[in-house]
């Protein structure tokens, strides 16, 4: 399944978009705008990349954490290192849990996706132009329909045009 995206600057070009496909007798279930007052990002399936990996980061501290705590307090009881000598047997055991938590933590965090969340801004193009109050026409389909739907989009001169 491939799909074409266009992109217009307002709404009326939008809807002319939509209005063009549907008299070249396009499936119109295949055919969508996301936008104000239109279907939403999260209705279409467009998922913000921040949200999937902090969802990603939070599911692997669930289980990193604890297994990091319970590797450090027992590494640390067998090989009974006294790092801390203030903090004595226990304490020592205690605080290789601790460290082996964060070391899970740490381990969630880079693994799942946390750097992406604040250095990668390029990953929501379509999302950011939604926000501008740009309108996107979605035409999903075999390679056919999406050549013809490209040769129909072209003729209103959307700011872009993607096939995928």
């Amino acid at each position: 399944m491939r799909y074409l995206v266009a992109v217009f600057c307002d709404r009326i070009q939008a809807e002319e978009a939509y209005s063009r496909l549907q008299g070249s007798n396009f499936a119109m279930e295949d055919v969508s705008i996301l936008g104000e007052g239109y279907t939403t990002t999260d209705e279409f399936g467009l998922k913000n990349p921040k949200e999937v990996a902090w969802r990603q980061v939070r599911l692997m501290a669930t289980w990193l954490v604890p297994f990091g705590f319970g590797g450090g307090f027992v590494f640390n009881a067998i090989t009974g290192l006294d790092t801390f000598p203030w903090a004595g047997v226990l304490g020592n055991q205690l605080m290789g849990g601790l460290l082996g938590a964060g070391s899970g933590l740490m381990g969630s965090f880079f693994i799942g996706g946390g750097p992406a969340m604040f250095f990668n801004n390029n990953d929501t193009p379509y999302r950011d132009r939604l926000d501008a109050g740009e309108y996107l026409v979605v035409v999903n389909g075999g390679e056919s329909v999406v050549t013809q739907a490209a040769r129909v989009l072209q003729a209103l001169e959307p700011e872009v045009i993607e096939a995928g």
